[in-house]
């Protein structure tokens, strides 16, 4: 099956372009509001006033394809908390206890969910005397030296036309890949995150921890629009930056209708619990870029708030989207003639022949074709260029949907021919080859390796494993620091004091 085919010899990147366009987006989704130093929007990151404060709640991007090393799987990955510093100490970046995150699945088209997998986290704290993520050198994920460790339940909720049937409960208590402080604390960081992949039953497996953001593209847009002069391209703005990830694998006909009916729409959201006790959805993502570039500030807290059946609220931000007209505007690259329904089909309905499910109600998914093999060489572009496994069939980590996006936005699919792009093309960091392929998080500090966990140990002193003559001591040593610094402080005043006399 073939919905479109193009070649990719002799693609460029047109560095220029790009900036105008991404120019564009970024002061489209900021509007008039006040820029903070730094600040900057990637696919979901920070995109909407209210989420922009709550970062755990936030969610940054959601990926759904078929497993490349289990073809007869479905891999989903969404992440959460952008733009993480790795060396973020000493809380680092916990899921938060308060929310529900939830990864939805519609296997008929209706825009409902059909099937809910739902992830709760509980935070434990072995010694609340030290203020120390980690005590000593962590060698597995219940090492006593791991102060701060999150666990998870996992339950599936099943559903039929938006009514709750039955749930069930698929894991409790599973342990949570901790934020990578260093090599120092974490030497063998790649085993800690083997031994957080939890296998549930039917062959289907779980994932939570950190990783490094899987999101790649240049935005420094916002340095008078790329340095002023256009100098400022081809460089990952968040190389370096984690996230939190969540994902799952299962076997693809657990969440699909029937072998004839084999496309699923995919898409994530967070619940957060209010004062009262009740749940209220703060955040919402389907297809990357949908709340950054697409709904102007007026909408996108209410789009966070909303479920795709009630989608056809927001449908003119798609048919006569402001991002063309803005490039025209700048770069004098002419905007497809409007209404844009070219951008209804892919985005909202799903490319016919491809991934549109039968008697679909248009809504803003992530939607999959499962009957569709992984190829053995991806190509960044997808489906603009022949590899239907890819964007916007669903979405590999490797697929490099801002060049896809801005593509098709500009026309890509009704005539006008273009070749834009940001000049970044793959992320930072090579993907793992198995579940749950993310990459392995940036490391926080990043010294030598310790030796061995008595060696830090003895270092910090015995009073962190709650020891309590040593934590006398180490009181009475803290307190002869604060007298000394007392008596400076008391010695400086009175010297002060005398000069004044005089």
């Amino acid at each position: 099956m073939t919905a479109f085919s193009r070649s990719g010899n002799g693609r460029r990147s047109v560095a220029t372009l790009i900036c105008g366009a991404l120019a564009a987006g970024g002061l489209a989704a900021a509007g008039a509001a006040a820029l903070a130093p730094g600040a900057a929007y990637a696919s979901s990151h920070r995109e909407a006033p209210l989420i922009s404060g709550t970062p755990q709640y936030d969610n940054t991007d959601v990926y759904a394809f078929v497993s490349p090393d289990h073809p007869d799987s479905t891999t989903i990955v969404a992440n959460w908390i952008p733009f993480e510093e790795p060396a973020g100490g000493p809380n680092f970046f916990p899921f938060a206890e308060d929310a529900q995150y939830d990864l939805h699945i519609d296997n008929n088209g209706d825009a409902k969910e059909d099937l809910t997998f739902r992830y709760t986290f509980k935070t434990h704290t072995k010694n609340k005397k030290t203020f120390l993520y980690n005590t000593g050198v962590v060698e597995s994920l219940d090492d006593p030296d791991l102060n701060i460790t999150q666990t998870y339940d996992l339950e599936l909720i099943k559903s039929k036309k938006g009514k709750v049937e039955r749930k069930t409960k698929l894991a409790d208590d599973v342990p949570v890949a901790p934020s990578n402080v260093g090599k120092a604390s974490m030497p063998h960081y790649s085993m800690l995150r083997d031994h957080a992949i939890y296998k549930l039953p039917n062959g289907a497996k779980t994932f939570a921890g950190q990783a490094d953001d899987p999101f790649f593209l240049d935005l420094r847009v916002f340095d008078l629009l790329y340095g002023g002069d256009l100098s400022e391209v081809g460089n990952d703005t968040l190389k370096g930056y984690n996230v939190n990830s969540i994902a799952l694998q299962v076997p693809t006909d657990m969440i699909t209708e029937s072998k004839k009916q084999p496309i699923v729409g995919v898409w994530s959201t967070t619940q957060r619990e209010n004062a009262r006790g009740y749940y209220t959805q703060v955040s919402r993502l389907g297809n990357p870029l949908v709340n950054e570039v697409v709904n102007p500030i007026k909408d996108k807290d209410k789009f966070n708030a909303s479920e795709p059946k009630d989608d056809g609220q927001f449908l003119k931000n798609v048919t006569n989207p402001e991002l063309p007209k803005l490039i025209e505007a700048i770069y004098k690259i002419k905007a497809p003639a409007e209404p844009r329904n070219d951008l209804v089909d892919v985005f909202l309905k799903g490319v016919k022949g491809l991934n549109q499910p039968p008697y679909v109600t248009p809504s803003e998914e992530l939607r999959l074709n499962t009957s569709i093999k992984p190829t053995a060489s991806p190509k960044r572009l997808g489906v603009l260029d022949g590899d239907n496994a890819g964007f916007p069939n669903g979405r590999r980590l490797t697929d490099d949907v801002i060049d896809a996006s801005l593509q098709v936005v500009e026309g890509e699919l009704v005539g006008s021919k273009n070749d834009l792009g940001d000049a970044v093309d793959k992320n930072d960091k090579d993907f793992e080859k198995a579940f749950p392929y993310v990459a392995l998080p940036t490391e926080g500090s990043r010294g030598a390796s310790a030796k061995s966990g008595a060696d830090v140990r003895s270092q910090l002193g015995d009073a962190l494993t709650g020891s309590d003559s040593n934590t006398a001591l180490i009181a009475s040593s803290a307190g002869a620091g604060a007298a000394g610094i007392l008596l400076i402080g008391g010695g400086l005043m009175w010297w002060r004091g005398r000069r004044r006399a005089y």
